[in-house]
């Protein structure tokens, strides 16, 4: 959700960005990385041995994707959610990012998102919850989702590594995040795409996280997310922040449900989604993304960059 939003004036529609072949959806051509790795162990040990470099990361990963539309995750013989599942092709125990998607959209808009993460290795499901909140439930049904995937990862596919859970949400989708990490969901982290909130209960909720978090914020002076500013403020540590140059809130997502984002900025959300996994997942922490962020901040891509 967005307040004191200044749009631009050409507007790119996306809608036609989800092209169908044979039943698999396609990245747009951003190119296909040089890195030819035979397991996701490789491609860790490279990462982790080399500095992190975002422009890499822009271009589709080394793996084939697989996906599963309308995968039904059924907790239990009552309780059941419907997702998109992305599996990477890599025979190695990888981790696992969950989507969460914001107000009024659906699992749809982080497609190419979840692609391109499985393209590095990172399987990826899109979950769907109701679009129009309430949030802190939704948060609470996420934080039960991901305790259910570290007891039986199995059930999803058996190369999860159930120790590296990572919940990404954009909009109202990051606060349910949020909340999950304060409910104590089994995760290595959380990631927050242009997050907004409205509620004066998720103050003291954000308080109780104590798992690293990674804010990468829309241009304040292209679009505002609604009380962005409660997650670094009441987050009490463990959380970095930084925004994308000229990048508007829809950007965030990818496709886009609206004709406002543009490719090229969802390129560059995407590229950063994907180091701040990755750096998470193989390291525990945030480090290796942010140097990848820094190297961004002297081509004016990145700015407004804190952490505590």
């Amino acid at each position: 959700m967005i307040r004191a939003a200044t749009f631009r004036s050409s507007f790119c529609f996306v809608v036609a960005w989800l092209v169908l072949l044979g039943g698999c959806a396609r990245l747009p051509d951003t190119g296909k990385t040089v890195l030819k790795p035979k397991t996701y162990g490789e491609l860790k040990g490279y990462l982790l041995s080399h500095k992190s470099d975002l422009d890499q990361f822009r271009l589709r990963g080394p793996f084939d994707v697989a996906e599963k539309d309308n995968f039904e995750l059924r907790l239990s013989a009552t309780e059941s959610f419907n997702a998109n599942l992305f599996l990477s092709a890599h025979a190695d125990k990888g981790p696992l990012v969950i989507i969460l998607h914001g107000y009024e959209s659906s699992k749809e808009t982080h497609t190419y998102q979840a692609i391109h993460l499985a393209s590095w290795g990172v399987h990826s499901l899109a979950v769907q919850l109701p679009n129009k909140g309430p949030w802190i439930a939704n948060g609470r049904a996420l934080a039960k989702i991901a305790a259910f995937i570290h007891r039986q990862p199995e059930n999803i596919d058996r190369r999860i590594d159930a120790s590296k859970i990572i919940l990404v949400g954009h909009s109202f989708g990051a606060a349910a995040v949020a909340v999950a990490l304060a409910e104590g969901a089994p995760a290595a982290g959380g990631i927050l795409l242009d997050p907004a909130v409205v509620g004066n209960q998720f103050p003291k909720i954000f308080q109780r996280i104590n798992a690293p978090v990674m804010l990468l914020g829309a241009d304040e002076y292209v679009s505002l997310a609604r009380n962005r500013d409660y997650f670094y403020r009441f987050i009490p540590s463990g959380i970095s922040e930084i925004s994308i140059k000229d990048a508007a809130h829809e950007d965030a997502q990818f496709p886009a449900d609206v004709g406002i984002a543009t490719e090229e900025l969802q390129i560059t959300f995407v590229s950063a989604l994907t180091s701040a996994a990755l750096s998470l997942s193989t390291a525990g922490n945030f480090d290796a993304a942010w140097t990848s962020f820094s190297e961004g901040s002297g081509r004016s891509r990145f700015f407004n960059a804190k952490k505590k």
